[in-house]
């Protein structure tokens, strides 16, 4: 490995912020609404002063089926996943960049969602 790979300018620094974490005991009427989901994480997108490429999402059917939804942006990616046979919910959210604020999405969609208990984490994904 090069030093030129360990020693970046702070220019070339990448700043990585990932937060992400399990919803708990979600409204059932909630985890199965696909437009709902796409449009909080569509809100979620804007809070966090990211900018959406695009977002997809999906529902599926089944005993263990749920609601998938990804938004694509410029700084990273915001996915939401729900099942629900168990009322449960993981969230995604990462950004490149100084000035987005994945926390900030992250709380949105958990106060939209109101899951009666959740866990948050917290990851530094940067370069250097």
């Amino acid at each position: 490995m090069s030093n030129q790979a360990i020693f970046q300018s702070p220019e070339d620094r990448i700043i990585g912020k990932h937060v992400f974490g399990n919803l708990y005991d979600i409204n059932p009427e909630d985890i199965n609404n696909e437009q709902m989901l796409k449009e909080l994480v569509l809100q979620a997108v804007k809070i966090a002063n990211m900018n959406l490429v695009e977002a997809k999402s999906w529902s599926f059917g089944g005993k263990k089926g749920g609601v998938s939804v990804i938004a694509l942006i410029e700084e990273s990616h915001i996915a939401l996943h729900t099942w629900n046979e168990y009322n449960y919910a993981t969230l995604d959210v990462y950004t490149c960049g100084e000035d987005s604020d994945p926390q900030a999405a992250f709380k949105f969609i958990v106060e939209a969602l109101k899951p009666r208990r959740y866990q948050i984490f917290f990851a530094d994904r940067s370069s250097s």
